[in-house]
């Protein structure tokens, strides 16, 4: 187990507003979170966008609403406020500018006048002679002259930092020891030509200066990794932040299909989808937790305060995670199971709601049918949004009402037609519409006097009251429907 942090920990979580959020970056969340509610630190919530031909307002306002849903709370960013902001890097570009100055004046950075054309040209030859491709350093050390016939050419320069010429070795949270060697590290790009600056710089200033203790990323940003440890010793001789490098620990890839990393593009990505089907938050999270760390090796269920008691980054598993789609599903049917009656019934309204079942707000009289109902499809659903073809037969008109052909056309022929007309004559006598009384009714005609097995008797009656072959219990449906309801849908299919 690693040792505790002898300073306060604070982590930080910053996504950019482009697009949908996808489970690998909800992933890192979670860790982050995890981590930092386990150790008693702060949770910083930063939104990277600095890339404005791809932010936009929409994807901002759907990471936060992404974030709430899921529970996973944050102690500084937006809507929070805190001591070291703005949490917004497009509030903070006067921060980014003062530090690359003051970089450039310490000799750490200088401006690079090569053009697009002579690095591909200069990289190209690099690889011919069998040396590695990358920055040569061309401007490190330009004369005043040389910097004086750039301009008069109009070449406008980038800022680009100064890598020290030695191995830079750290140890990496989840990986051990890593190191990389000069020659594989070059002098990058921290500001554009036109000013703008880039990730490379923005990412370490900020953390510098949030004072984040952890960096806990995707295994994708290892390579950037010894040019940010370079740029915070940097900061550190300027008097940028708290002149402490973060520790690193970068978390493995999540893979999909195909034993290919997980994409965004990927249908099962994408975390709106999920919410659209109904996963409950912590079933989600509770699989996600998964895909690299484990609560125990014989258990996979577990909630969100088991996991933030129990996590260690020394669990983290170095190796590729793959994306099960059966198994998230399976746990998150697990958490549903746990759910109390009437927590499930609030949780489906919204998808009622959403389907124009039930009205906005729901209405007591249809509040308690959802909540009777609930106890029969609580074993039967894997996902909340099920709930709408399991029940939604409660809450149709009469006037729309519609079975389903395909299996009308299984169970609805000739001689399931005869099935509903006897359990229509059966039920129509039931003096006391309750379960009991119905199931004997129908037991009675249909499996005794027919002598059917039950597929074949109440299959048809399912069809006939539900609209589908796969309903909660026959007996207890037709309760709810109610008696007046459940004889019309058996009149009309045979009037039909």
């Amino acid at each position: 187990m690693t040792d505790a942090p002898t300073s306060p920990v604070r982590v930080r979580f910053c996504p950019s507003p482009t697009g949908n959020p996808h489970v690998g970056l909800i992933r890192t969340a979670l860790f982050n979170w995890a981590f930092v509610r386990h150790l008693g630190g702060t949770f910083v919530f930063r939104i990277e966008d600095t890339d404005v031909s791809r932010d936009s307002k929409e994807s901002y306002d759907t990471m936060l609403d992404v974030m709430r849903w899921l529970g996973l709370d944050w102690d500084e960013g937006p809507e929070v406020g805190g001591p070291l902001g703005p949490y917004r890097q497009s509030e903070r570009y006067d921060i980014y500018e003062d530090v690359a100055a003051q970089l450039l004046a310490a000799g750490r950075a200088y401006h690079c006048y090569c053009s697009h054309a002579e690095l591909e040209e200069r990289n190209a030859r690099a690889r011919a002679e069998g040396r590695t491709p990358g920055y040569d350093g061309h401007c490190r050390d330009l004369t005043a002259d040389q910097v004086s016939a750039y301009g008069a050419e109009g070449r406008q320069p980038v800022v680009r930092f100064r890598m020290p010429d030695n191995t830079i070795t750290f140890h990496d949270l989840v990986r051990g020891e890593i190191s990389f060697a000069s020659e594989h590290v070059r002098d990058y790009v921290l500001v554009r030509a036109n000013g703008h600056p880039l990730y490379t710089l923005v990412n370490p200033v900020d953390d510098a200066l949030m004072e984040i203790t952890h960096v806990l990323r995707g295994e994708d940003l290892l390579s950037s990794t010894p040019r940010q440890i370079a740029l915070y010793d940097a900061m550190a001789e300027i008097g940028v932040g708290s002149g402490k490098t973060p520790q690193f620990g970068h978390l493995p890839y999540v893979m999909g299909q195909g034993n290919k990393k997980l994409s965004k593009r990927d249908p099962e990505s994408s975390l709106l989808g999920y919410r659209v089907r109904g996963f409950l938050p912590e079933g989600l999270l509770n699989y996600l937790a998964l895909l690299g760390w484990a609560i125990a090796e014989d258990r996979d269920i577990f909630s969100m305060d088991e996991m933030v008691e129990s996590f260690t980054i020394d669990r983290v598993n170095p190796n590729p995670a793959r994306f099960d789609m059966k198994k998230c599903e399976a746990i998150n049917a697990s958490h549903l199971r746990a759910l109390s009656v009437d927590d499930l019934a609030e949780r489906v309204i919204p998808y009622l709601q959403a389907a124009g079942l039930v009205a906005d707000p729901v209405s007591p009289p249809e509040r308690a049918l959802i909540v009777a109902a609930a106890p029969l499809i609580l074993e039967r659903m894997t996902t909340l949004g099920e709930a709408v073809d399991m029940i939604g037969f409660l809450f149709v008109p009469e006037a729309e009402f519609t079975v389903d052909l395909d299996d009308a056309a299984k169970l609805l022929e000739s001689d399931g037609v005869a099935v509903v007309r006897a359990a229509y004559d059966a039920l129509n006598v039931v003096q006391s519409w309750d379960t009991p009384s119905i199931e004997l009714a129908l037991r009675t005609k249909l499996v005794e006097e027919m002598q059917l097995k039950p597929r074949h008797a109440f299959g048809p009656v399912r069809v006939a009251v539900t609209g589908r072959r796969i309903s909660p219990p026959l007996f207890e449906s037709l309760e709810l429907l109610g008696r007046e309801r459940s004889l019309s849908r058996l009149s009309l299919l045979l009037v039909g």
